[in-house]
């Protein structure tokens, strides 16, 4: 048995991918598997997999499933572009008047400060539950993202708000949010609820914008492959009978009428017509053929009737091919990506490290420069 036949390779549809540092922890527990070799894409939410005939699908897309994501052979059909959008508007009209309030002084009436809250509440953990879901998969797997450094950000600001408006000063009806660049220090008596609501609903822009270039470099692919003929006049003893492109067989006749689809790739054995082959060569002229030629599948008959003796059918028609490569060169990884994957596997930790360093810092210093040290 050749190296070839030994192994197979799927491509699986990941779901649950918020960051660079998800796709490479998917690939590290893929390649764990024995005889397993994997690269993850995050950009195009795709996992390419060559895997021993010991291996089943159903083994990696369990193994992807135990590190928190979702795997499927086909993609999925969930519109989440849709989804992220909702939760950006309601994020965003929500949000507004949290941040506005929170910037005009002249405009923060009695107990705006209570209505902010409340706004942002919903903000922080309706809209942005996606943030803190992934943080909390990504907690009970030992690892940590993007996600993680979001949730805890958001969270400890609102939390912190909530603390100051319950058992500090901030919760005054007549209190007031000076706005500036540089605040002064203040121990209760300052809220950040603009600061939660702000990160949630930029950062959820942002993962909109993405889902939607996703999708659209998706439905570029499905409308490749949507070129195809769907069913062909296949020709039998000077019968024609027509049938769905899949039961047409390699070998066998099949008529192109004017304005119809060649249904596959195959050799001209009667009639002469002109061929659009725009999709396939970009050229605006259709190109003439007749008996003996080679015709392109999901090109135009422009001209008369043609028939024509399928040589390639299925993944093996040129169109198929074509899919394929584009299919490849979205899975991918540049180089650069490739260094990125390596630099965002460290960064969050990196980052974590320092805020725990910084917030040491701030503790040390408030604790050796308080009445009670000075005295």
């Amino acid at each position: 048995m050749t190296t070839a036949e030994a192994t197979r390779r799927v491509e699986l549809a990941i779901t649950g991918m918020t960051c660079a540092s998800c796709a490479n922890r998917i690939e590290r527990k893929l390649n764990r598997l024995d005889g397993v070799t994997a690269s993850v894409n995050y950009a195009t939410e795709k996992a390419s997999v060559e895997f021993p005939v010991g291996t089943t699908v159903s083994e990696l897309v369990s193994t992807v499933e135990a590190a928190g994501y979702r795997a499927s052979p086909e993609r999925s059909g969930d519109d989440h572009a849709g989804e992220l959008g909702a939760r950006v508007a309601i994020a965003a009209f929500l949000g507004a008047p949290v941040v506005v309030l929170a910037m005009v002084p002249a405009w923060q009436f009695p107990g705006w400060q209570w209505f902010s809250l409340a706004l942002a509440g919903v903000v922080v953990w309706v809209c942005g539950w996606p943030f803190h879901r992934a943080a909390a998969v990504n907690a009970r797997h030992g690892a940590s993202t993007m996600d993680t450094l979001v949730s805890m950000g958001v969270v400890v600001a609102f939390l912190w708000s909530l603390y100051a408006l319950v058992f500090g000063e901030a919760g005054a009806l007549g209190m007031r949010h000076a706005f500036s660049l540089v605040p002064r220090p203040s121990t209760t008596g300052d809220i950040y609820l603009e600061v939660a609501v702000g990160v949630t609903v930029f950062l959820l822009l942002g993962r909109w914008l993405e889902a939607r270039s996703k999708r659209r470099a998706g439905s570029a692919l499905r409308a490749l492959l949507e070129l195809g003929a769907k069913d062909v006049v296949v020709l039998e003893d000077g019968t024609e009978t027509r049938v769905p492109v899949g039961r047409l067989q390699v070998g066998q006749r099949f008529v192109v009428r004017p304005g119809e689809r060649i249904a596959t790739d195959g050799l001209v054995v009667a009639g002469s017509s002109a061929v659009d082959r725009s999709m396939v060569t970009g050229e605006s002229v259709p190109e003439e053929v007749r008996a003996g030629d080679e015709v392109v599948g999901g090109t135009v008959n422009a001209g008369g009737r043609l028939v024509v003796e399928a040589t390639g059918v299925g993944q093996d028609t040129q169109l198929a091919r074509m899919a394929r490569l584009v299919e490849q060169a979205q899975s991918g990884k540049a180089g650069v990506q490739r260094l990125a994957d390596r630099v965002s596997a460290v960064f969050v930790p990196v980052v974590l490290g320092l805020a725990v360093l910084t917030l040491a810092g701030w503790l040390l210093a408030g604790r050796w420069s308080s009445p009670s040290r000075r005295r």
